[in-house]
């Protein structure tokens, strides 16, 4: 399906209008007519179960006891000055189980399915962080679990690849296209439509056919509601802004969802623009279209007649050509405003939260950091900011000692020579017979003659 805008009288996919989430001219139903039957089921079953109080109580429960929250907001003591004043609270979805805000979303999305009585799970994934809350959900609730990923993903988030695998998911790269999120999700739509009957596919974003952006919405609005509340105890007002990295855009509608209604409460949220937006990015809302794309009509990257750019991003969660479209809502509205900051700029941001605060980010948060200074800029030095730190960048560290420490990867390089050497000439002088573990000859037999 190429990207190019489609009017709803002349769209053969569109769905009964009662039933499309709309975002003003967004969001909506495109899908393939065997997916049509589990899109309905889904809309139907999903406002049943989030007005099910046991439901609810059950998906609230396993958030409290399993995942970790409420998160803590942590106020920043030291970036404040490197960034030109203000006062910022940074919202910490770093510290849920996983290590990022996906898993808010995967528990809630596996629940339904096993309401829904599917037994099976698949998901995309980017950064491989919705891949792991996905594998984790499914080794929580013992429901096998198949994960795409796109090719290059995989190469530059080896670890979260093991993660998943150790969790007891099948990981499955894709190696068309450019190898990133948009394949991932191509090719999950392809398992879907062929296995619709049994499986429940986990979307990790606000983006796709209509219900999940509004389902995943939902599932992580307990960041904003939860940060809604700690700022107000905190400093017994709201914030002046609210601040987030966007994708497809999932912790971010997370964050804003709370403060919509609240029209004081400036909302920015942070596109990659990668190398340049005269060269490779991932900046939808500033060189987007109106367009449908993977089952939603929202803003797309794509050419004069409609075929699909390739998106670009440092990091690999941001790297998708789309947007969800209640961003595309709120932006085309003005309700809230959307930044760009360059692959130079989140590794650059990544270095001073981890300097000043002690906090590593994922390089997907390391751009709403790297915001801050225009967004202070804006509101002024007294402003009280409030930032979403999404995810944890223990998933990033090889592609940032490449690019802001390759001194580092040299230094490991070198202690692996020395320590093959050394053991080399244990070998040498204990026999061949010699058991050596991290460098001590643990037993040694001479042969015969030596």
């Amino acid at each position: 399906m190429t990207a190019a805008p489609q009017s709803d009288d002349d769209n053969p996919l569109r769905g009964p209008p009662e039933l499309l989430g709309q975002f003003g001219e967004f969001g909506g139903r495109y899908v393939a007519e065997t997916l049509m039957p589990a899109v309905e089921e889904l809309a139907r079953a999903w406002p049943q179960a989030w007005a099910d109080p046991t439901f609810v109580g059950e998906y609230r429960a396993i958030l409290r006891d399993y995942v970790g929250r409420p998160t803590p907001i942590t106020e920043a003591r030291r970036l404040p000055e490197a960034v030109g004043g203000g006062r910022i609270f940074l919202k910490r979805e770093d510290l849920n189980h996983t290590g990022a805000h996906k898993i808010n979303n995967c528990i809630g999305q596996v629940l339904l399915a096993r309401r829904l009585g599917k037994r099976r799970i698949i998901a995309e994934t980017g950064a491989g962080q919705h891949g792991v809350a996905t594998a984790t959900a499914c080794a929580y609730f013992g429901m096998p679990c198949v994960v795409y990923m796109g090719a290059e993903d995989v190469a530059r988030q080896a670890l979260n690849v093991v993660r998943m695998r150790l969790l007891g998911a099948e990981v499955r790269p894709v190696t068309s296209g450019s190898a990133t999120l948009k394949d991932a999700i191509n090719a999950a739509l392809r398992d879907w439509v062929a296995s619709v009957a049994d499986t429940h596919y986990v979307i990790g974003s606000v983006m796709g056919p209509d219900p999940y952006p509004l389902m995943v919405r939902e599932l992580q609005r307990v960041i904003g509601d939860e940060a809604r509340a700690q700022v107000l105890e905190r400093i017994g007002r709201l914030p002046d802004a609210a601040v987030a990295c966007v994708g497809g855009g999932s912790n971010a509608m997370g964050l804003f969802a709370a403060f919509v209604p609240d029209a004081a409460v400036k909302l920015y949220g942070v596109e990659a623009t990668g190398e340049g937006l005269q060269g490779r990015h991932a900046a939808t809302m500033a060189r987007g279209r109106v367009g449908v794309f993977h089952g939603m009509r929202s803003l797309v990257l794509q050419t004069d007649d409609g075929q699909l750019l390739e998106a670009h991003s440092i990091s690999a969660g941001l790297d998708y050509p789309g947007i969800g479209p209640e961003h595309a809502f709120l932006h085309a509205t003005g309700r809230a405003r959307y930044l760009g900051v360059s692959d130079r700029e989140a590794l650059a941001a990544t270095e001073l939260l981890a300097r000043t605060e002690g906090i590593i980010p994922a390089l997907e948060s390391a751009h709403a950091i790297a915001a801050l200074p225009e967004v202070i800029r804006e509101l002024g030095r007294d402003a009280v900011v409030l930032v979403n730190v999404s995810g944890r960048g223990d998933k990033d560290m090889h592609t940032v000692m490449k690019h802001l420490d390759p001194a580092t990867l040299e230094l490991i390089e070198k202690a692996e020579r020395e320590r093959e050497a050394a053991r080399a000439a244990l070998r040498g002088t204990a026999g061949e017979e010699s058991l050596i573990v991290d460098g001590h000859v643990l037993r040694g037999e001479r042969k015969e003659g030596t």
